[in-house]
Formats: structure tokens, sequence, C-alpha cells
């Protein structure tokens, strides 16, 4: 919903705890929501220091671009599509990934973290609903049943409606303030990294990944495409490594010219850091809610650590919205925990699994990875055994009490590595160009402007609209064939376009095709362009249900839905553990 749209909000400004990328998201989105915020930052001001960050996921990019930035972002990054993996000298496979629709962003951009923030605080100073304070230490939050507050080092005071804790790894005072735990494992291996900028044809679209290199034998070496001819190098190292003597000795640049060759180079920068699987056993504390690296650190291989905060932000942004404005109740919040800390389990399975494969813990296991990597070469049974990362994708509400199940759709696991799940309840919605009453756009921008309704030609437009008129909020209806810019007839529209994708090449996929709807169909799409619910042939009351259901108004929990496991994972707590 566009700040024009929106009513005053009624309340104090949510305060933000934190001013890194997920702080920065979290106030932006809340702003388009028409929510004042006062985003509050420890440090003096921003670090401008290191690539840190710097993988940036396509569905990341969409929300950045719903705060006027991801654009911006995806044009200075690096674009890369192929995630090539070796042994040794031998490529053992290559993955490309799937582009459901006509996705408006590549699947990866690369962007150092520091020109990330850079760009999220250009948006910043344009945004009057957008406090940033820096040099302000938190050490205590209160909370009632109306408001929070936090008070300040020195005895400051800011009061609130809401509280998103972003402060990062190094939140522990916050965790502890709040009573939260943040069990899991730390790796004893260190990871180098260092920016390199050197000229290396070649190099510049790809992500790879190399098991037992000469250039780091037992051990791992990953190269990232950056800006400005720079590549991201990481190598794990032993703990105990010490950066500083093998820079003062010259093996840190023999080191570097083992991976890139006897080629000129500048270090732009370098770091050496232990990772971490933990997460937090709850992400919301009444009117406090825990957003990224404050709420769950993973390993980076995968980057799944910023994309997944991003994520945690919307999530947030629009329940804190609209449980603020009376639209839905305060379960609505609780839902929040539910979906975000499944989704952070669930990355530190996956990049648990990963820094297993890569830091075997023991000699058995030590010998059970090269067994498997001397095969991979000629064994596809092995070669899915070689794990270097699950690449960030989103997650699937399937198991949601928000979400509407559908048995015509049942969710049928987790799809193979760069692959996507059929659109479906729970799923975040492929993106495609539309044709709507303002003009050309896109799918997913629209579905972030409230809830969406989404109707086929022979499904009940009277029914669905009387549906949306009684509902809290704003909640739109639009046809599907409207979308697709047809008449009906097959005839062209003014651009000369059957498909209405705006490019006159007469091609798709439509709206329709990308979520292979059917002529009965109403589909409904989250503020966060998260499938709700895909209902056949709905009445009025199976509309206003799904609508009640998605904003934690329905009491009921959801229906059983026929599902098949494609994960190892098994649930930790029967906490909406989706099997992806």
């Amino acid at each position: 919903m566009s700040t024009s749209a929106a009513p005053a909000w009624p309340s104090s400004p949510v305060l933000v705890l934190g001013a890194g990328p997920v702080g920065q998201t979290t106030a932006l989105l809340l702003a388009r929501h028409g929510v004042p915020t006062v985003v509050l930052d420890r440090r003096p001001e921003r670090d401008r220091a290191g690539s840190k960050a710097i993988c940036q996921q396509r569905d990341v990019l969409d929300v950045w671009e719903s705060v006027g930035a991801g654009r911006r972002i995806a044009d200075e990054g690096v674009t890369w599509t192929t995630a090539r993996t070796f042994h040794r000298d031998t490529e053992l496979f290559a993955h490309t990934f799937a582009e459901p629709g006509r996705p408006a962003f590549p699947p990866f951009v690369n962007l150092s973290q520091a020109r990330t923030e850079q760009i999220l605080d250009e948006r910043i100073a344009d945004e009057a609903l957008v406090d940033l304070r820096w040099g302000h230490d938190v050490v205590g939050v209160e909370q009632s049943a109306d408001g929070a507050a936090v008070t300040l080092d020195g005895g400051g005071r800011v009061a609130g409606s809401f509280v998103v804790v972003c402060a990062g790894a190094r939140g522990d005072a916050l965790r502890e303030l709040l009573g939260v735990t943040f069990e899991g494992t730390s790796f004893d291996d260190r990871f180098l990294i260092c920016d390199v900028r050197a000229d290396l044809p070649g190099w510049a679209t790809e992500r790879r990944f190399h098991f037992d290199p000469a250039a780091n034998p037992g051990r791992q070496v990953l190269v990232h495409p950056c800006p400005d001819s720079t590549f991201r190098i990481d190598w794990q190292v032993p703990a105990g490594y010490d950066l500083d003597a093998e820079t003062a000795s010259g093996a840190l640049d023999a080191r570097i010219r083992a991976v890139i060759g006897d080629v000129d180079h500048e270090v732009v920068w370098s770091s050496v850091y232990r990772f971490h699987s933990r997460v937090v056993d709850r992400m919301r504390c009444g009117r406090v809610l825990l957003a990224g690296d404050a709420a769950h650190l993973v390993s980076p291989f995968g980057a799944r650590g910023l994309n997944s905060g991003v994520a945690d932000a919307e999530n947030a942004a629009w329940k804190i919205a609209w449980v603020g404005r009376g639209w839905a109740p305060e379960e609505l919040l609780e839902s929040y925990h539910a979906e975000r800390h499944a989704a952070a389990r669930e990355n530190v399975a996956v990049t648990t699994a990963t820094m297993d494969f890569l830091v075997p813990r023991d000699a058995e296991r030590v010998r059970a990875r090269a067994e498997v990597l001397a095969a991979a070469a000629t064994d596809p049974a092995a070669r899915a055994r070689v794990d270097s990362g699950r690449l960030a994708e989103p997650f699937w509400y399937v198991d949601s009490a928000l979400t509407t199940a559908d048995a015509r759709r049942p969710f049928a696991g987790r799809p193979a590595r760069g692959e996507v799940p059929p659109a479906g309840p729970g799923v975040l919605v492929p993106d495609a160009p539309v044709r709507s009453p303002a003009g050309p756009g896109r799918l997913r921008a629209l579905a972030r402007d409230g809830f969406l309704l989404l109707t086929g030609p022979l499904a009940d437009a009277d029914a669905v609209a009387a549906a949306a008129a009684g509902a809290p909020g704003p909640v739109r209806v639009l046809a599907l064939a409207e979308l697709d810019g047809r008449t009906g007839t097959g005839a062209l529209d003014e651009d000369g376009d059957e498909d209405g994708d705006g490019d006159g090449d007469g091609r798709g996929p439509t709206v329709t095709a990308a979520l292979a709807a059917r002529p009965d169909e109403v589909w409904l799409l989250r503020p966060d362009a998260h499938v709700a619910a895909v209902l056949a042939a709905p009445s009025r009351d199976d509309v206003a249900a799904a609508l009640a259901r998605a904003t934690a108004r329905g009491t009921t929990a959801p229906p059983p839905r026929a599902r098949t496991s494609n994960g190892p994972e098994e649930g930790h707590d029967g906490v909406l553990q989706a099997s992806r």
C-alpha cells in the first residue's frame, strides 16, 4: 500500500534497532505502508569497509525494488546465473537457475554490503517517515499492552508502538534483555576472505567452488565475481590461522596467485571469520520482533544470511502495519514467529549440512567425503551427494496457519537445486509482466500494495468483490484476463501483443500461464507476494474465510494437505516445519 493511500498511522513510531541492511529494509518497508520509524544504531556512523554479504538473490532484489532500490543495486552489481563446483581440476557439475514467469531480476547479483547499505541510506534520506539516529546504544526494552519503549546508554528514552531488533550477530545484550536463548553450534575451522582486484577474463559471470584445489589442499576455495574487476575469494583455513603473519611473510600473496595465476592484483580488503549456526528460541516477544542475524546465524555457503534477513523484514513490516491499524489481531504477530522461525531453522539445517560436508567432524566422515568426491566425476548418484551449498531461496509457507490449503495443488517438497516449486498456496508468487488499470507493471509489485484477489474468467466476480468489500484493510480484485492484456476474443491489445507483456512480441508467459491458473480459480496474494490461497469456484464465504485466515482472523487450523517429502529434515518441535 503506498503511503499516499494509507490513513494516518494511529500510534507512536516503530522502533528499529540496528541500521544494517535488515534494519534499513524494515524501516523502508514500513514507510511504504505509511508507518513512521525511528532507527537506532549504537555505532557513531556507517562502517563502509569490506564486501561482507555480497550475494543478493532475485526475490530480495524484488523486495528492495518495492522501496525504490532494487534496480540500482542490480544495475551496479555483477550478474551471474551459473554455479560451478570442482574437485581438484575436474568440474563435477554446474547449476543454472530457473526463471518462472518472466522475472524482473537475474537469479543472483553480487554487490558489496557496504555499497548496498549506501544505496539504502540514500533512499532513507529521501523518506520523511524514517528517522535514522547514530550513536544510540539501547540498554533496556520495555513494553505494555499498547506500546513499547527503549532506554539508551546515558539515560535517554524513546517511546514507540512496536520494536524490531535488527542488531546483528553481536546483539547478545538485547537477546538477554528479551530473555531469548541463542542455541546452536560453532565451527572450529576459520575462513579467510579477500577482496582481490585483478583482470581475470571469463571469471565475471560465474560462482566457482573448488574442493581440495592445489591452491588449498585438503580444504576449499570459493570465488565470487564483484564489480570493478574485483573477486571475493574465500579459503577454508585451520583454527589458529594468522592473517597478519601470512601477509607479512608474503604467503598471502602466494595463496592468492595460486588461485588467480601470476597476474597483477590488489588486495582491497581481507578478514578472517569463524562461522556459527544458531537460532533464537523466540522471534516474537510481545510487541518486539527479532530479525536477521539478531535472530539467526548461518554459514555464508548458500548466501542465506542477508537474504533471509530481508525476508524477515518484509514479513514483519506488513504484519506490524496491519496490526497497528487494527486490520488484524495481535495473533498476526505470532505468525511472524511461526513462519520466520521455521525459515530460520531450515536455513540452519541446510547450511549445517553444507558445513558438515565442507568440514567433516571425524576421520570416518573425511574418508566418506573423499570417496563421494572421487566418484562424483563419473557417477550421477555420487554427484547428487556433493554439497557445496544450496543457494538462497524463499521459504515456502505451505504449513502456515495463514495459508489455505488446496488439495488440487499439493506441495511436492523441496525441488532440485536451482529450481522452484509450482505456484500454489504458501509459495512466493512467480513474477510476470502485467497490464493493470494503471498501465504496464509487474505482478509482484501489484501484490505488495495490499491483499490481491486474482479471478479467472469462470469465477463468480460478484461474490469475490463482495468478500473483498467486507474485509478490513486494502483488498483489491483484478481479473487475470485483464492483467494478461486479453480481450477474451484472442484479439491483440494496443501494443500488438496478444500476451499483454508490453513487448509486442506475441510471447508469454502471461500471469495465467505463470500460475497455471484454471478458469474457475481465485488466487489470494498476501502483501509479501506469497500465495495465501487458491480457491476453486469459491463462494463469497469461501473467499471471506481465506481472507480472514490470511490475517489471523480465522480461528480454525488449516485443513490437512497432501504432501511428498523431498528433504532430509524432520520437524524439531512440531512448529511449522515445511518439507522442502
